[in-house]
């Protein structure tokens, strides 16, 4: 009789982890504590101490420090940060991986190495620390996400351990930096790869990695969460009693030109000359770029834009963060470097109209014109076409609005739902790797 093999302890190991606020890390802490608490697996997540991307390669960016109440937990979930090492030269930490015997064993070539030493995070001393292990306690590793150096770090203690490597990489591949042959070369030593969408599965086999080496799992939403939650008068809070009756456009992620923050920003004026009294609000990390672009903005007559930090929140379920949602009348995120979308799912779960851009992924994940509206990336013109469109059509958008929330039940994109099929994933190459 075949029996299933119970998932006990899996290794999570991330580049950032929360108080870092982004999609890949809320994916590790949902699967991570649903897991844990469904499933009774072992979780134990490791990462570096970067709070931010610029923290990943420099001092300058932010680190949190052991004082901090997340430093080694974060709800139940036990969290190894490893300090990155900022003073080694590039020389220096090729010879230190290339010691490691299962390294020499995974065949990359020295290209390879070092394109993914210099994205960083240094924190190849959790080498020394699991070599020294007589015995390696996890079932299997699952990294996320490209292109950073947690990845094949998590390949070399595969091959230490002989034990099943899972990637979600989170695949930008609409990104010219993702473009690089040597990111596919990396993914195809990986013993399974989950995508998020069947446009980056796509991309992935078109690109050399095997049909039969990948699945495909979504990202998820805690939606009665999000229905439930307290909530505030965003509105009258940040813009005063005046604005009430205002129509809000929001934006969530980092502000950046990737994610199209900068793009939607350039576009306010051309929405204020059609559509007046239009309120703005940004939430999440900002940039220099955006910085600059926002002063030349606030600098129109009849503006009013409030730009929030992560400093200003507190985490992913922050009520302000969750107010605006519920409270914006169109959510807009003209991305080319998202694998999925969360945000999407934020909006639709308060059955808001999104725009998204025409590019990568995102198209799976917006059915044009049913539940959302594309633009062309980068198209200041056509993101003000759209927005504007939305405001002057109040029945169109709220119609579209529930279609996309009807999208959420209909695909299921819930948290509950996509642990159980990275549950199921986990299983399968264990039992594989165990017969």
């Amino acid at each position: 009789m075949k029996f299933l093999i119970i998932v006990k302890t899996i290794l999570h190991f991330s580049t950032k982890f929360f108080p870092s606020i982004s999609g890949a890390e809320l994916y590790f802490q949902r699967i991570s504590e649903i897991l844990s608490e469904i499933n009774h697996c072992e979780i134990e997540i490791y990462c570096s101490n970067a709070l931010d991307f610029s923290a990943l390669t420099t001092q300058k960016g932010k680190r949190i420090t052991t004082e901090s109440m997340y430093f080694k937990k974060v709800n139940n979930l036990t969290i190894n940060r490893i300090p990155i090492k900022y003073n080694q030269t590039l020389d220096e930490q090729i010879s230190f991986i290339k010691k490691f015997p299962s390294y020499e064993s995974l065949s990359i070539s020295r290209e390879i190495l070092e394109l993914f030493l210099k994205n960083g995070p240094n924190i190849s001393e959790i080498l020394n620390y699991f070599e020294k292990e007589n015995e390696m306690k996890y079932d299997l590793i699952h990294s996320t996400y490209l292109p950073y150096l947690n990845n094949l770090i998590s390949l070399v203690l595969g091959k230490m351990y002989n034990i099943p490597t899972v990637c979600t990489p989170f695949f930008h591949f609409a990104n010219q930096r993702y473009q690089n042959p040597f990111y596919i070369e990396l993914l195809k030593k990986f013993d399974m790869i989950i995508c998020c969408t069947s446009l980056e599965k796509r991309y992935l086999i078109k690109n050399g990695v095997k049909s039969e080496k990948i699945e495909i799992v979504p990202m998820g939403i805690d939606l009665e969460y999000y229905e439930k939650c307290n909530k505030i008068n965003f509105k009258r809070t940040f813009f005063g009693n005046k604005q009430q009756k205002s129509p809000m456009i929001l934006f969530c992620g980092n502000k950046n030109f990737e994610k199209g923050a900068i793009s939607l920003l350039k576009a306010i004026p051309l929405i204020l000359k059609n559509k007046k009294n239009v309120i703005f609000t940004f939430i999440g990390p900002s940039t220099e770029a955006f910085n600059r672009e926002l002063k030349k903005v606030k600098k129109l007559k009849n503006k009013y834009i409030v730009n929030l930090s992560p400093s200003n929140l507190k985490g992913y379920f922050d009520t302000k963060k969750i107010s605006a949602f519920r409270e914006c009348d169109i959510y807009v995120m003209p991305s080319r470097s998202d694998a999925f979308g969360i945000s999407f799912l934020e909006a639709w779960v308060f059955k808001k109209p999104v725009i998204g851009a025409n590019i990568g992924s995102t198209p799976e994940v917006i059915d044009n014109g049913k539940n959302g509206l594309l633009v062309e990336f980068d198209n200041t013109e056509d993101i003000c076409s759209k927005i504007v469109y939305l405001l002057k059509n109040k029945k169109y958008a709220k119609q579209i609005g529930k279609a996309g929330y009807q999208k959420i039940k209909d695909k299921n994109y819930l948290w509950s739902h996509i642990s159980e099929k990275i549950f199921k994933i986990y299983n399968k190459l264990i039992e594989g790797n165990n017969s």
